[in-house]
């Protein structure tokens, strides 16, 4: 029979959890976190900076354009924060392999360049605007295609 009664499963326990200090906990969960992943938590947190604070400040004028910048195993998604709608009609989109080149918004002779973390296909990008966002969708680039090399022996 499993000995259950070992366990600190009982009626104390709910009074042993209102006695603790949440604070304290905390900071003893994140210093064991920091020992046991120094280097990933620190990458993390700088990933998450970056990630939230993509902002391009291209014309003399100051205005910005806020957009996100996300890579799946497929694909890499560009999410582009859209203040008024009439940007969508003046709005022009081209992209190379590595950049996204968005132009005449938020000003007609504004050009913002976003730079992809990886390589995409030319064709088969596709847009969607839904909730004040544009989502540019790109198909990442794998190339699978293999030259074998012949060594002439001579």
């Amino acid at each position: 029979m499993f000995p259950w009664n070992q366990f600190p499963f009982n009626k104390e326990m709910k009074s042993k959890f209102e006695k603790l200090n949440q604070k304290e906990v905390n900071e003893y969960v994140q210093g064991m976190l920091g020992k046991v992943f120094p280097n990933d938590l620190q990458y993390s947190n700088e990933q998450k900076q970056e990630e939230t604070q993509h902002t391009t400040d291209n014309s003399p004028s100051q205005s910005k354009l806020r957009f996100r910048v996300l890579e799946t195993h497929k694909y890499v998604f560009v999410r582009i924060e859209i203040q008024k709608r009439e940007w969508l009609k003046q709005l022009k989109m081209y992209h190379t392999t590595n950049q996204l080149i968005l132009e005449h918004i938020p000003k007609d002779s504004d050009q913002t360049l976003i730079t992809l973390p990886t390589l995409v296909n030319k064709k088969g990008a596709k847009a969607d605007y839904q909730d004040a966002i544009l989502e540019i969708q790109l198909y990442k680039l794998i190339d699978r295609q293999l030259s074998e090399i012949h060594v002439d022996d001579h």
